[in-house]
């Protein structure tokens, strides 16, 4: 299944084989509530602080997933006029302000350095989307994406972009759109194997057993996803929603959240079923945020 499958979601890929890059963004026309957690202590983000309770506008448009480093965050503004222009956003009178929250992976050491999204790669990528399942792993964010570099870039391993959704009672449904760009290697969370990381001769050297200076460079990683429910929750509670969608991120990720990588899960509803139980969304988010990032990087 594909979070597309939630009614109102619908998502859009811009991808630049040749350069190695891209973006992904997911659409809600309709609107949603949106939260946020920034784990990781080199994050590329923006709009972040807008999804936290106690601001005035509650409601967002879109998730801009983005490469490019914070090259990559104009692709947002590409994000903004497509909704503009079908005058969707928050109404100020003379025109529609669209809130597009976003975050970023560095891929510029993959492909070309001085191509990364724009304004009309994000654009292009809403012109794109649609409400039916697309393609996954090397393509939009995910295109440049690698994992496994603690012990240096001649070891490192493919990421991706990949999506799970867990369907509960009562049609409510949890899924979770991630990119795997990790500093760390990636675990299959039902059996605890490395299925893909840094390796030597097709032989994985287990990032966990590392000692000594790390190799690759500062900031070069990050895991960024996006857990979307159309159960009716609070902000506060797509806030807890997104913090917890990090214990997917522990569970097939490690190390994780680490000061060389900007780990940022977002979250989304798009309110249409009352009467969740917010256990439950939290389980489903789990698990759904773990099978996504495995999903990232399945060859």
């Amino acid at each position: 299944m594909s979070i597309t499958d939630i009614n109102g979601i619908k998502v859009g890929h811009y991808t630049d084989k040749d350069a190695k890059t891209g973006c992904t963004v997911i659409l809600c026309e309709n609107g949603a509530v949106g939260g946020v957690d920034v784990r990781g202590c080199a994050p590329g983000t923006r709009e972040t602080d807008l999804l936290r309770g106690y601001n005035l506008v509650d409601r967002i448009q879109a998730i801009l997933l983005t490469g490019g480093s914070a090259f990559g965050l104009d692709a947002a503004s590409g994000v903004m006029q497509y909704l503009e222009e079908k005058k969707i956003g928050t109404d100020v009178g003379v025109t529609h302000v669209p809130i597009v929250p976003g975050a970023v992976i560095f891929d510029l050491s993959v492909g070309n350095p001085f191509v990364r999204p724009d304004k009309k790669s994000g654009y292009e990528a809403c012109i794109n989307a649609k409400s039916e399942p697309l393609e996954s792993n090397k393509i939009g964010a995910g295109t440049g994406a690698t994992v496994g570099k603690m012990f240096g870039s001649e070891y490192i391993d493919e990421g991706g972009i990949g999506e799970a959704v867990i369907e509960l009672e009562n049609g409510i449904k949890v899924g979770a759109m991630v990119v795997v760009n990790a500093l760390g290697d990636v675990y299959n969370p039902e059996n605890g194997e490395i299925i893909a990381g840094a390796n030597k001769d097709g032989k994985f050297l287990n990032a966990m057993n590392f000692s000594g200076n790390k190799r690759a460079g500062a900031g070069e990683n990050t895991t960024i996803g996006v857990v979307v429910t159309n159960a009716k929750i609070t902000r506060e509670e797509a806030n807890k929603l997104a913090s917890a969608a990090h214990d997917g991120f522990a569970m097939a990720i490690r190390p994780v959240h680490t000061c060389f990588d900007g780990d940022t899960m977002f979250a989304m509803s798009t309110g249409e079923i009352d009467g969740a139980n917010m256990l439950n969304l939290i389980i489903a988010a789990v698990k759904a945020t773990s099978q996504a990032i495995v999903n990232a990087v399945k060859k």
